[in-house]
C-alpha cells in the first residue's frame, strides 16, 4: 500500500534561522513554497518547514518545535561530517557511535538544531 515518504514537516520558531542551519550546515536545497513554508530537499523527499505562528490547516495537534528526532543518512564518512560541523562551529552532542537503523548497523553522530530538534546523522557500517 504504501512506498515512502513525501515529505516531512518540522515546526520552527524562526524560518529563516531553520533555512540557514538546513542548507549551510547540512547542505540541503531550498525550496520557497510561501512565506510560511519551505521544502528543505532530501533526496526525492523534502523536510517542510512550517512557522509555528501558522495557521496553515490541517496540521498535527499539537505542532511543537525541539520534538522531532530524526535520522539523517550520510554520503561521506563521519569523520568528515564531524569535521565539518565543528569548523561551523555546530555541536556534536554524542559520536561517532554505533546504532542500529531500519536497514541494518549504523554509526552515527548527533547534534541539535536551533529550535532543539535531535539531528543523527548516520553511515551504513558494511
Amino acid at each position: 500500500m504504501l512506498s515512502g515518504l513525501d515529505h516531512l514537516v518540522i515546526t520552527v520558531t524562526d524560518i529563516s534561522r531553520a533555512v540557514d542551519f538546513y542548507s549551510r550546515v547540512l547542505g540541503l536545497d531550498v525550496r520557497y513554497r510561501d512565506r510560511e513554508r519551505v521544502d528543505l530537499m532530501l533526496g526525492d523527499m523534502a523536510l517542510r518547514l512550517h512557522w509555528t505562528a501558522t495557521d496553515i490547516e490541517p496540521r498535527a495537534a499539537t505542532p511543537t518545535p525541539g520534538s522531532l528526532d530524526l535520522c539523517l543518512r550520510s554520503q561521506l564518512p563521519l569523520d568528515e561530517v564531524h569535521r565539518h560541523l565543528e569548523a561551523l562551529s555546530v555541536d556534536v552532542e554524542l559520536g561517532p557511535v554505533k546504532r542500529q537503523g531500519a536497514t541494518g548497523e549504523l554509526e552515527s553522530l548527533y547534534l541539535r538544531d536551533p529550535d532543539g530538534n535531535l539531528l543523527e546523522i548516520s553511515r551504513p557500517l558494511r
